[in-house]
């Protein structure tokens, strides 16, 4: 029986060895433990990273593709599967190696196994080497989640393919079908269309992405659209492979369809990895999607144990765990931190790329927030225009008496980088004046939201906006 730790962390994805690193940099002992020899999480290893590496590749062979209106043609590119997924794990490879560097260098003690607790005060680690128990005075609970799978419907890495197995990226199906028309799906979407192969994507809703607003994504299908076959208010009732193909039966509009696909790719949600640590043992009871319900400082039920990340329910983000983990460690070691951040911001890394932060229109009507909206278009923005991305647009919802900022919606080229001014500011409670009075670089598209604003404001001049 080992000494009794200070802070056990379990899992060492975002969240997980941001709380080991924090709670180590506060002068606390820790022990972070993970099922992987190869720290990083599913962020990391199975999920962001190495999806991004592949949308990287699909948004050079898109440009090269659609290059040829400005005057340049490129030939069709040559695709080395082996090289594309060596220069992808090489990258992982070192951003694992980076981690497990950071924790040597804090004196956090790693161990490579599978966590069950005892008790909540006690856990059991298996091992291929050997098995052992260690007490804990701290635990953070941080094993994140795993892909759903629907009824009678699994991965079996052939032809039904996981999100995991398609990021693995061996081969490329002469037609995929995606179900599932999230975030992820339509990320994969984007990824094995550029690549080759024809895409239909099957989703059970009516719309697709329909958290967000509809006039944004409408800009995402109007492209991803020409490309990709989208079919709503599907169900998939069955999937059978037959070695060499899948025949998928489809339930439309009373309709019941058959079709042939190369692979199938389940991308139909997300849950927590809760059930397999035996947390029932610590007197923490989980709801029935297995999430477990934590206060703002990340704590649980029982008080010395605190939970963050994905099986902390939505919205399952890696930078929401991180900012969870330091939180819970920041509480451990006595400082009144809390976890209450104005907004949390959300991106698609499809072509283009769509980017939110705050509440949608539905959520902020449901709320009875009385709220106006206005929307810059980039074709009158010079950047977007000499980067051939004219379809995208600004968006900012904000409070119609006072003009305070309460959400920003971006579509188009980089999205993703321009959020982060916008969370900014609905962090620091800015009205539209401090975006507007705030003197944005030119030629770029964060003039965009300054645009936005302006036109709030009414001091557009990029616009005629008749009054």
């Amino acid at each position: 029986m080992d000494d009794i730790q200070e802070i056990v962390v379990i899992g060492s994805g975002p969240g997980g060895y941001a709380a080991a690193f924090r709670a180590a940099d506060l002068g606390m002992g820790v022990t972070l433990i993970d099922k992987d020899v190869d720290l990083g999480g599913v962020c990391l290893n199975r999920g962001c990273i190495p999806s991004k590496s592949l949308l990287h590749i699909s948004k050079i062979i898109n440009e090269s593709k659609e290059s040829s209106k400005i005057g340049l043609d490129f030939n069709s590119p040559k695709i080395d599967i082996k090289k594309i997924n060596s220069w992808k794990n090489n990258i992982i490879k070192n951003l694992s190696n980076g981690i497990l560097s950071l924790a040597k260098a804090r004196k956090v003690n790693v161990i490579n196994g599978t966590a069950k607790f005892l008790s909540a005060n006690e856990l059991s680690i298996d091992s291929k080497i050997n098995s052992k128990k260690i007490k804990f005075k701290n635990c953070i609970i941080a094993t994140g989640s795993r892909s759903t799978n629907l009824p009678k419907i699994e991965p079996n890495g052939k032809n039904i393919l996981s999100s995991r197995d398609a990021l693995n990226f061996e081969s490329i199906p002469k037609k995929l079908l995606i179900i599932g028309g999230g975030y992820i799906g339509l990320e994969m979407a984007t990824f094995y269309n550029a690549v080759g192969s024809e895409i239909e994507i099957a989703e059970f809703q009516s719309n697709i992405l329909s958290e967000m607003d509809k006039d944004l994504v409408d800009v995402l299908i109007k492209k991803l659209g020409k490309k990709v076959n989208f079919m709503t208010n599907t169900k998939v009732n069955s999937v059978i492979d037959n070695q060499h193909s899948c025949n998928v039966a489809f339930e439309s509009e009373g309709r019941t369809i058959q079709k042939k696909y190369d692979k199938v790719l389940l991308c139909v949600g997300r849950q927590p990895n809760t059930d397999k640590i035996n947390i029932e043992s610590t007197g923490i009871e989980t709801d029935k999607y297995g999430f477990i319900n934590v206060n703002n400082q990340c704590r649980t039920l029982v008080p010395n144990i605190f939970a963050i990340g994905d099986v902390t329910g939505n919205p399952m983000l890696a930078h929401r765990a991180t900012h969870q983990g330091k939180i819970a460690a920041e509480v451990i070691c006595g400082q009144k931190s809390i976890f209450e951040p104005e907004s949390i911001p959300y991106v698609i890394f499809t072509d283009p790329e769509i980017a939110w932060s705050g509440p949608s229109e539905i959520q902020l009507k449901n709320q009875g927030i009385e709220f106006e909206s206005k929307i810059f278009p980039w074709q009158a923005n010079g950047r977007a225009l000499s980067m051939d991305s004219p379809q995208g647009k600004t968006k900012i919802l904000f409070c119609k008496k006072s003009k305070k900022i309460l959400s920003i919606g971006i579509v188009g080229h980089s999205a993703g980088d321009l959020i982060g001014e916008a969370t900014l500011a609905i962090e620091m409670n800015a009205f539209a004046d401090d975006i507007a009075l705030t003197i944005h670089p030119h030629p770029t598209l964060s003039e965009t939201i300054a645009n936005a604003s302006e036109m709030i404001e009414g001091t557009i001049t990029d616009l005629y906006v008749p009054k």
